[in-house]
C-alpha cells in the first residue's frame, strides 16, 4: 500500500503522510485479526443499569470541593456508602437515599458516579462482636491463624 501511495504522490511524501497513516490503520492487520482502528476504538461498553433497592457505592472526588469529605491527597477513599437507590430518573440518572450527613448535596447522580455494591458478611461489624472499654480503647484478637 504504501509503495502505490508514494508512485502516486510522485515524491512529495511528508504532504501525504497523515493520509497513509490513516490507511495503514484503517487496513486489516492478520496479526490482531481486526484495524488497529477498530482494535482501539471499538471497545464494546457494557451498558450498567441499576434496580430501585440496590445497594451503589457513591463515587467521591478528591479533586473537586463538591464530594470531597474527611482529609485531602491520595489515600482518602474513593467511594463512600453504600447507598439504596430509590428510584430510577432516567437511564443514566438514579435518587440515592443519603444519610441526613449529605442533605446539602442533591440526591441524584449520573451512572458514572456510581459503582455496584456486592452485599458480604465481612463488610459488616457487629457491635458486639467489637468490645468497646470505658476509656474506649478496643483489644484486637485474631479470630483464626490462616497459615503457619
Amino acid at each position: 500500500m504504501m509503495r502505490c501511495s508514494i508512485l502516486e504522490f510522485e515524491g512529495s511524501l511528508e504532504k501525504y503522510l497523515f493520509v497513509i497513516e490513516f490507511l495503514y490503520n484503517k487496513s486489516f492487520q492478520t496479526s490482531i485479526k481486526m484495524a488497529p482502528y477498530e482494535a482501539l476504538y471499538d471497545l464494546k461498553l457494557k451498558e450498567i443499569e441499576f434496580q430501585v433497592g440496590d445497594r451503589v457505592f457513591l463515587k467521591v472526588s478528591p479533586w473537586k470541593k463538591v464530594l470531597r469529605f474527611g482529609r485531602k491527597g491520595k489515600l482518602i477513599s474513593r467511594f463512600i456508602g453504600p447507598y439504596e437507590i430509590i428510584e430510577r430518573i432516567r437511564p443514566v440518572a438514579y435518587r440515592l437515599a443519603l444519610p441526613s450527613e449529605l442533605e446539602k448535596i442533591h440526591n441524584v447522580f449520573h451512572v458514572s458516579m456510581l459503582c455496584q455494591y456486592r452485599f458480604d458478611p465481612s463488610h459488616v461489624i457487629s457491635p458486639i462482636d467489637a468490645e468497646i472499654q470505658a476509656d474506649l480503647m478496643y483489644s484486637e484478637k485474631p479470630i483464626r491463624i490462616l497459615a503457619r
